[in-house]
C-alpha cells in the first residue's frame, strides 16, 4: 500500500509505502518552533519507504543539529519531512500525508511540553532508551 502527500502549494509530492515504524507527538522546542505549533505530529518511516515523486528540485533543507535534517518546499515554504540519520528513519509530518490514518502511540520530549495532553499515551521525558534517551516516562 502507498499513500501520496504534498507540500502546501503542491510543487513537491511524495509517496510513503508500507507501514510506518511509529507515530506520535514531539514536544521539543525545536519541533515547536519549526512547526509553529505547540506539538509536532510525526510518522516515522524507513528511508526506502519514502519517495519524492514530483518536484525534488524544489526541496530545501536545514540542519540545526546532527539529529535532524528538516526538509521543506522552496516555493511555498511548506514543511515536508525530517531525516533523522542517526536513527535511520524519516519523519513525514502527519499533515503531509493526510491519507495515512494517524494513530499516535507515544509522546516524546514531554519534559519540554507547553501543551499537556492527558490522553493515556506514554509520555517520554526525552526519547526511548533504544534511541539514546533516558527511557523515563512522566505522568499523564
Amino acid at each position: 500500500m502507498s499513500t501520496s502527500g504534498k507540500c502546501f502549494c503542491g510543487a513537491v509530492e511524495l509517496e510513503v509505502s508500507g507501514d510506518p515504524l511509529g507515530m506520535g507527538y514531539c514536544h521539543c522546542e525545536s519541533c515547536r518552533s519549526w512547526s509553529a505549533g505547540p506539538v509536532n505530529a510525526f510518522t516515522l518511516w524507513k528511508p526506502e519507504n519514502v519517495k519524492v515523486t514530483k518536484g525534488a528540485e524544489n526541496i530545501g533543507a536545514f540542519q540545526k543539529t546532527e539529529k535532524s535534517v528538516r526538509k521543506f518546499c522552496k516555493i511555498c515554504g511548506g514543511h515536508l519531512m525530517t531525516d533523522h540519520p542517526l536513527w535511520g528513519v524519516v519523519d513525514v509530518y502527519a499533515a503531509t500525508v493526510p491519507g495515512v490514518a494517524f494513530t499516535p502511540g507515544v509522546h516524546v520530549n514531554y519534559q519540554e511540553t507547553v501543551l499537556r495532553m492527558p490522553d493515556g499515551l506514554p509520555k517520554m521525558r526525552d526519547f526511548p532508551a533504544e534511541l539514546g534517551g533516558s527511557g523515563e516516562t512522566l505522568p499523564d
